[in-house]
């Protein structure tokens, strides 16, 4: 699909990325049989296709501002559309270049400008996001029940076992909303880690990935959350890691794009493509064939555990290109795996999208759910923090980080071992 750019856009970088990705496009529609937007009301202008039109028509004409950001807007972004195209389309860079592009040019209501704002600067920011969370949590019982329930309930802090030092070394993002909203996987993580004998690094000075603010379009502030966490990683770069972890599917999305956001930067470029490079999701670190070896020694169940319903979150099957997740490691402690529907298909959570369109989302969720209990389990598990929140649900079973499912299985072991 060939672009022409417009005079006014001709020389801008951007643009030109954008353009460039949008060449492999042969509108063929394949997108169209996988996009949970398409699905939800048959809107072309919400398939994949009917935005890549859309832009490419802003990008030839300067104009449609608003109609192009509107329907980039209802984009979940969750790639499903790249795993099923045959041209090969990066249809995720496609709506990063033009959300940015479209930021300056079409301006937003007052109150979306202010709560899109408000994101950007909250979530991000772990003190700020942890006093606010701990405030609503201590006001819930007042609250009205619709947003009582979207207020996580405080965790009882898992124990923590000694760290442990050895010849395998790693960095961990400790990520910002996860970790004061749901502490205990990286509690468990940790545990998990100690009883493998892998030794963690601490880098207690970095922060939020830069996920958030780049889904919001906000490319500049996304840029310095990278730059911020490489200059706080790469004393232990130096020194030697064999990997930087994420325990969110998302943030290790974003991790993995370092070295593409930064790849203009001339400071941080080469910098950001080490930490590219290092960057693993930690189903992907645990399913290594020794360490996986050293899980198995540890199986407390022969395949008669807990009955599990795995989600596997758009951004690890899409993103991450990993459709299993972490079904072989539970599979390993003796975990039972139960069937799910659609795990292709997008919960609705996206990062800030169950906040900006929630009517969309909660309809999402829904047939999410119907996916995930079709067979009946113990608890559902996830790799992602906003999954994990976005799919509570009192009349299903309890959701849950896969992690803290490793760790119980693991505590299991230690505590029926004879001495």
């Amino acid at each position: 699909m060939d672009v022409t750019l417009h005079p006014s856009l001709a020389e801008d970088p951007i643009a030109k990325r954008a353009a460039t990705a949008i060449e492999p496009c042969v509108h063929c529609g394949f997108c169209l049989a996988t996009c949970p937007t398409y699905l939800d009301e048959r809107d072309e202008r919400d398939s994949p296709r009917g935005r890549i039109y859309l832009v490419k028509q802003f990008l030839e004409t300067d104009e449609h501002e608003q109609l192009t950001q509107r329907h980039l807007d209802r984009c979940l972004t969750c790639r499903s559309c790249e795993t099923t195209c045959p041209s090969g389309v990066a249809y995720g860079e496609i709506a990063e270049s033009a959300r940015e592009l479209l930021a300056s040019r079409a301006p937003r209501p007052l109150f979306q400008s202010l709560l899109r704002w408000a994101l950007r600067r909250l979530l991000p920011r772990q003190s700020l996001f942890a006093f606010a969370l701990r405030t609503g949590q201590r006001l819930r019982p007042l609250l009205p029940g619709g947003l009582r329930g979207s207020i996580p309930r405080r965790q009882t802090p898992l124990p923590l076992l000694a760290r442990s030092r050895g010849p395998r070394r790693v960095l961990l993002l400790e990520g910002c909303v996860q970790s004061s909203a749901t502490p205990n996987t990286n509690r468990a993580l940790r545990n998990v880690l100690a009883r493998l004998r892998i030794e963690l690094r601490e880098s207690p000075r970095q922060g939020c990935c830069g996920a958030l603010p780049g889904h919001l379009g906000d490319l500049a502030h996304a840029r310095h959350l990278a730059r911020r966490n490489i200059d706080n990683w790469w004393p232990h770069i130096e020194a030697g890691v064999d990997a930087i972890l994420s325990s969110a599917t998302g943030c290790a999305v974003q991790l993995d794009a370092y070295a593409h956001i930064l790849g203009d930067d001339e400071s941080y470029a080469t910098k950001a493509a080490t930490v590219s490079s290092l960057a693993m999701d930690v189903g992907d670190y645990l399913g290594q064939g020794s360490v996986l070896e050293e899980l198995a020694k540890l199986a407390p169940w022969d395949g008669n555990g807990p009955r599990i319903a795995l989600h596997t979150p758009c951004s690890q099957v899409h993103g991450l290109k990993s459709s299993d997740g972490a079904a072989p490691l539970l599979r390993t402690l003796g975990y039972a795996m139960v069937p799910v529907r659609n795990n292709h298909l997008c919960c609705g959570s996206a990062g800030t999208y169950s906040i900006l369109d929630s009517p969309r989302s909660q309809r999402l969720r829904e047939r999410k759910l119907q996916d995930l209990t079709v067979n009946e389990s113990d608890v559902i598990a996830t790799a992602n923090i906003g999954c994990q929140l976005h799919l509570e649900d009192p009349q299903a079973p309890p959701v849950r980080h896969w992690i803290e499912l490793i760790e119980e299985a693991l505590a299991e072991t230690a505590t029926t071992a004879p001495p």
